[in-house]
């Protein structure tokens, strides 16, 4: 549901840009699937570009897949960031930080790829960066101030961090199968060579087992 409504938000506001992006691309490439048509006109002739639109299209989805991808991201950074800073135990904030610094690296570097991919406008870039740096500490001090009145173990908590990281993991899981893993095992070199797909495939399943 997110994917699609983002889908429909990117392609209404910023199919104009996506598509000047595209012309300026094809020039710079020498006019990769440019075609000139021919037509008659009352008073000469009429000679006019046609650009193909699987750019456009794959940037779209690029992007698409950028801005939902940060915000399982934020959702999940920000659950975690207030679990963190409303700890009082050392034993539980250890094995916090241990796991929140493994995620937020593999998480970071996945997010950056997806990004540089998507050719967003440098200010799109650092505000995309901002946000992703900024919600796990911005979750901290949340769970610093309220602390004293927070019960980890209290229904209402258990509930509203229970439907967060359920949303959360749920585009996690849905934009790693669907967007990120599909792409990988269907290119062609991955369908080509049978060590590579083999190995992948028995990869994925020790990472399920683990």
């Amino acid at each position: 549901m997110v994917d699609t409504y983002t889908t429909a938000y990117l392609h209404k506001y910023h199919s104009k840009e996506v598509q000047n992006e595209s012309k300026d691309v094809e020039k710079e490439t020498g006019h990769e699937g440019h075609v000139l048509p021919h037509t008659h006109a009352s008073q000469g002739h009429v000679h006019g570009p046609v650009y193909s639109q699987d750019h456009s299209s794959q940037l779209l989805r690029r992007r698409v897949i950028s801005h939902v991808l940060e915000l399982g991201i934020i959702v999940h950074s920000v659950i975690i960031g207030i679990s963190l800073g409303a700890s009082e135990n050392p034993n539980t904030i250890r094995p916090l930080v241990a796991a929140l610094t493994f995620h937020q690296f593999f998480e970071g570097m996945g997010l950056g790829s997806t990004i540089s991919q998507a050719n967003f406008k440098r200010v799109s870039v650092t505000m995309m960066g901002l946000f992703f740096a900024l919600t796990t500490p911005i979750g901290i001090g949340i769970g610093i101030g309220i602390s004293s009145v927070y019960d980890e173990y209290s229904p209402t908590a258990l509930i509203v961090e229970g439907v967060f990281n359920a949303a959360s993991a749920g585009i996690l899981i849905y934009m790693a199968m669907v967007d990120l893993l599909a792409h990988d095992f269907m290119s062609p070199r991955m369908q080509q060579n049978s060590r590579l797909c083999f190995g992948a495939n028995v990869f994925l399943f020790c990472l399920k087992l683990v």
